[in-house]
């Protein structure tokens, strides 16, 4: 949990930052990133070590054994006059991270010339991975050694004092993140952790699943399903089912390479080490990817805008349209495998839409595939970005129908207030929706007038597929009885009599005072 001293000594870096010139966001994030993995790196050799000398075992190192490999550590330069540090990272050890290969750094001659990572024919080629891909193009853009030394100090402090684990990491990285107060220009932004949380706990990830978000940005779901995964299969998992987890479990895809660095790292930093990111138009022709994964987790853009020829045939054979909403849909369809489980986020025009192409995506889901549920999502959970209001579709890939009925919940609450503060709230819906959703008999006899119920396959169809929970929600209306009349206005005239006694007292007390 991010307390209130935590956010504090983060705004203060993030002050410091900005007064040394850099005020993208996204370009803050990326550079504490890099020093955030910079730290983790020498933190993981500490690890290292410690084992060796409780066990004498011999480990591979991240970290040269020679004197200017070891200066490159974390703890090794932290405490540096400003000027050596920011000469060592600018110069050896941001470069050496571009050029990290099967969890080595490179090392350097005394000129200062870097020495290549021998080849190693029993490991895989790791130079290709998403990390190596999105750094070869990284700045260092830290301007000044007095804003760097700055940075520094308030990381150590923070990871020395306040940051006691991973989950603790994460939630740090959460808070930076929720400074992209913007959405990006495709409408792209960030899905808060509550939801991204709700939405795994709907389709309940296992460690054989393979995970992909084709709208990644900065790896939000795919980090969100590791924890879910981690959290309750840790204790069990075999070797096999690690190294999938490690990174073939786990795909995402973008069009911004400044998204796709954070989410390498990011992921990186959640111990996802070779995940599958990748520069891609998802629902171009550029992708051809179909039947692959078997969870599908998104919030793809609303507003995006796509060059009608490069929309892929086979999108455009379920709902015929350029709006990335629908498009976004029909690909999770195409990309799962039969069986394979989607929750993803739509604005609510998806629902409710009376163009041709929403209505075929509605009854591409109704009629052909297993739509479980929709949740309707207050307007304000995307605040301060924006206020659209959204739901959530659950529905398993099937080819062969299995909508009998759908389960909608009417969300109130998401556990945050619905304006631009988004203030922590003592009541959420959330732990009630993950409930009702997994034990769904119990949803039986629930009425119209209820916050969930259920709604039969033919009602839908009945109301061309509209997915919209106002058109069946019932609201009960309690009649109130009023007094007569008479006695109304007997009311109204004792409370003038009052009024008027009053007055004249008042100006009694008045006329004495004077």
């Amino acid at each position: 949990m991010i307390t209130g001293v935590i956010k504090n000594k983060v705004d203060k870096i993030w002050t410091d930052i900005w007064a040394g010139g850099i005020t993208n966001p996204l370009t803050v994030i990326e550079q504490l990133t890099y020093l955030m993995f910079i730290r983790s790196l020498d933190e993981k050799e500490l690890e290292t070590e410690e084992f060796e000398n409780m066990t004498g075992e011999t480990l591979p190192k991240v970290f040269p054994q020679s004197q200017s490999g070891q200066a490159m550590r974390w703890s090794r330069f932290k405490d540096k006059d400003p000027r050596q540090i920011y000469d060592l990272i600018s110069q050896r050890v941001f470069p050496a991270i571009k050029n990290l290969k099967y969890g080595r750094l490179p090392d350097f001659t005394e000129q200062g010339e870097m020495i290549g990572i021998a080849e190693e024919p029993d490991k895989p080629d790791d130079g290709n991975t998403a990390f190596a891909r999105y750094m070869s193009d990284a700045m260092f853009l830290i301007p000044t050694p007095q804003v760097l030394q700055k940075i520094i100090t308030g990381l150590d402090d923070l990871y020395e004092h306040d940051i006691a684990d991973l989950d603790m990491q994460g939630d740090l990285y959460e808070y930076m993140l929720g400074k992209l107060s913007t959405a990006g220009q495709n409408g792209q932004f960030r899905t808060p952790k509550h939801i991204r949380e709700m939405m795994v706990e709907l389709v309940q990830p296992t460690p054989d699943d393979t995970i992909c978000d084709p709208a990644c940005g900065t790896a939000g779901f795919l980090v969100s399903a590791s924890e879910y995964i981690r959290r309750h299969y840790e204790a069990s998992m075999t070797p096999e089912q690690w190294e999938h987890f490690s990174g073939s479990a786990f795909t995402g895809y973008d069009t911004d390479r400044t998204m796709l660095r954070i989410s390498a790292m990011n992921l990186m930093l959640h111990s996802i080490r070779t995940p599958d990111i990748d520069y891609k138009d998802s629902v171009s022709k550029q992708n051809q990817i179909s039947d692959k994964f078997t969870v599908c987790l998104a919030n793809p853009p609303f507003k995006g805008t796509i060059d009608a020829e490069s929309i892929h045939d086979n999108l455009k054979a379920v709902t015929n349209t350029k709006k990335t909403e629908l498009l976004f849909v029909a690909l999770f369809l195409r990309m799962m495998k039969k069986g394979g489980r989607c929750a993803c986020i739509v604005p609510d025009g998806v629902l409710f839409g009376s163009s041709t192409a929403h209505k075929a995506l509605r009854r591409e889901l109704v009629e052909n595939h297993h739509l479980r549920a929709v949740i309707s999502m207050p307007s304000g959970v995307f605040k301060p970005y924006a206020g659209v209001s959204t739901a959530v579709l659950v529905f398993t890939k099937t080819g062969a129908g299995g909508t009998d009925k759908v389960w909608f919940y009417d969300m109130k609450s998401d556990g945050f207030s619905l304006d631009d503060k988004r203030s922590e709230l003592s009541d959420s819906d959330i732990p009630d929706i993950i409930e009702r959703f997994h034990h769904p008999d119990a949803e039986e006899d629930r009425s119209r007038t209820e916050q969930s119920f259920f709604v039969t396959k033919n009602e839908i169809v009945a109301n061309d597929y509209d997915l919209s929970i106002n058109k069946y929600k019932q609201t009960e209306y309690v009649p109130v009885e009023y007094p007569p009349t008479s006695e109304i206005l007997q009311k109204i005239d004792d409370l003038e009599a009052q009024i008027q006694k009053e007055l004249a007292e008042l100006k009694v007390l008045l006329g004495s005072a004077n």
